[in-house]
């Protein structure tokens, strides 16, 4: 064998070794799951030991807000996040111009009316303080529940994103405040009522079948959802981590650490 002939087959294993090393650790790198505290993390933690049998590495980061995960999925500090409803998604796909896609439904949290100071919606005083979420979405759910409680009207065609300007109908003279999501749990105190997040309740040892005073109907527009950026939402990694969390698993833990707190939505 010549010389050249020799040194460029060697060169070309060199090459191909690189190639295969490159795959390894491109395979090897982390998932990066944005989740808010509670369910969505400790869900994901299961996900996360089915994904693995399956060659998929996932690293779970923890947020407080429903504002960041967003951001940090935009600027390519995550590569997914698993923590809002399908109605907020497009929302801030609306309203920020976010390039995301839902990659796969995974769970719904009723939203709940609860109150440390009344037992029944009928203890409600004229000119209670209700809180609701303060975004958009959230807060146009919350108005949709308390609308079904016959607590207030709101004006034909308000929709999923009503707020309270659309309140046409207030007999009770309900005084409607807005509060972070993640604070009303805590703002029980100074209200007389406030409809919170499952998510938000969960975390605060609250049970929407337990404690709330009221509660959504199980069939529901707010079916959380994984949501990547469209650029990958055809990636093999993306259909290996709704594999994994559409599994048996998931659904059995879900099942029975929450009971009817948490649905899965698939």
């Amino acid at each position: 064998m010549k010389r050249t002939t020799f040194i460029r087959i060697v060169a070309g294993l060199g090459i191909a070794a690189s190639l295969v090393s490159t795959a390894a650790f491109a395979q090897d790198k982390p998932i990066k799951i944005g989740v808010t505290g509670g369910p969505h993390a400790e869900i994901f933690e299961v996900v996360k030991k089915v994904a693995a049998k399956d060659g998929l590495n996932i690293k779970i980061i923890e947020f407080s807000d429903y504002i960041q995960p967003n951001a940090a999925l935009a600027a390519g500090d995550l590569d997914a996040n698993s923590y809002q409803h399908l109605p907020y998604l497009e929302a801030q796909i609306k309203d920020r111009g976010y390039k995301f896609s839902n990659a796969g439904y995974t769970i719904t949290f009723p939203m709940g009316v609860y109150s440390k100071k009344i037992k029944s919606l009928k203890d409600l005083k004229d000119g209670a303080r209700i809180g609701i979420p303060n975004d958009p979405t959230n807060g146009g759910r919350a108005l949709l529940l308390l609308q079904t409680q016959g607590l207030l009207k709101l004006k034909a065609g308000a929709g999923l994103k009503a707020t309270p300007l659309d309140i046409a109908e207030n007999p009770k003279k309900l005084k409607i405040v807005e509060i972070d999501a993640a604070q009303l749990p805590r703002s029980l105190d100074d209200l007389d009522a406030a409809a919170i997040n499952g998510n938000y309740a969960e975390s605060a040892g609250l049970d929407p079948t337990k404690d709330g005073i009221a509660i959504e109907a199980a069939r529901s527009p707010y079916a959380n959802v994984i949501a990547v950026r469209t650029a990958d939402k055809d990636k093999p990694w993306v259909a290996k981590l709704i594999k994994a969390y559409h599994s048996p698993e998931v659904r059995q833990f879900v099942i029975t650490k929450y009971k009817n707190s948490v649905i899965p939505a698939w």
